[in-house]
């Protein structure tokens, strides 16, 4: 009897288990804390109503694209950038929490992505609202349903990428303000694409540092989805980004988790 139980044991507090008990952990706390929710939807939101009702018509003059539906991918990025948890890992870091974990037999690197899987999650939930209002706009999907879950797939896989930097600032400083900052980076890199204005529509020098933007590649993916049917190659420039943004992100990630537990031992 003793081999089996063993063998049972082993199997519930393998790496799948760990994840998912971080990741339950991080679900449960996020009602507790509404504020972050409601303002991924409130600011998408509102900067997609008012981009419309600024420059719709100039766009539609100069490219007659319906900007309503090239605006979308916008207002998700909006709303999926910055829905992290790395605030409540730094509370964790500070509180002693995260320290305490790190002596239990959890797998360290299910600390981090534990927390990012439950970011996914928040993140694919988000996209609803989202779209919803889109749709109520009028905005509809060349490629059909499949095109919806293939959108919304690539939305949360944009948030798990963009997430491991927080996490990496949080495991790294263990400083609130040092977070807040890192969500600035954000801005940057969005507003140096083609998010808003149609990228033939941009000045050269705009142009030219757009077309060496990872995140022009991901909202034309996007785009694509809705304006112009399936389109590989330009799918496949989207998921090339999303996988260099995620590999950078996610091994500092692994990185600053790898100092900050050789510091709690």
């Amino acid at each position: 009897m003793t081999q089996p139980t063993t063998a049972r044991v082993r199997r519930r507090t393998g790496f799948v288990h760990d994840l998912c008990a971080i990741a339950g952990r991080a679900l449960r706390q996020m009602p507790r804390d509404p504020v972050p929710v409601v303002l991924a939807i409130f600011v998408p939101a509102f900067f997609y109503t008012t981009n419309i009702g600024m420059f719709a018509n100039l766009v539609r003059q100069a490219t007659s694209v319906s900007y309503k539906g090239f605006l979308v991918p916008m207002a998700i990025a909006f709303a999926v950038t910055g829905t992290s948890r790395a605030p409540v890992l730094v509370t964790d870091v500070a509180g002693g929490y995260f320290d305490r974990l790190c002596m239990t037999p959890v797998r360290r690197s299910a600390l981090v992505l534990g927390m990012m899987a439950a970011d996914t999650a928040l993140i694919v939930l988000l996209c609803a609202p989202v779209l919803a209002i889109a749709f109520g706009l009028g905005v509809r999907f060349a490629t059909g349903a499949a095109g919806v879950a293939l959108f919304v797939a690539f939305a949360g896989l944009w948030g798990w990428a963009f997430t491991g930097i927080p996490y990496a600032i949080a495991l790294k400083t263990g400083s609130p303000a040092a977070i807040s900052a890192s969500y600035g980076l954000f801005f940057p890199l969005f507003f140096l694409s083609d998010a808003v204005v149609p990228r033939g529509e941009l000045a050269g020098w705009y142009q030219a540092i757009a077309s060496y933007n990872p995140i022009t590649y991901l909202v034309e993916a996007l785009r694509s989805l809705i304006l112009t049917g399936w389109q590989p190659w330009v799918l496949a420039k989207g998921a090339i980004a999303l996988g260099a943004l995620g590999t950078v992100s996610l091994s500092a990630a692994l990185v600053a988790l790898r100092g900050r537990t050789s510091r709690s031992r």
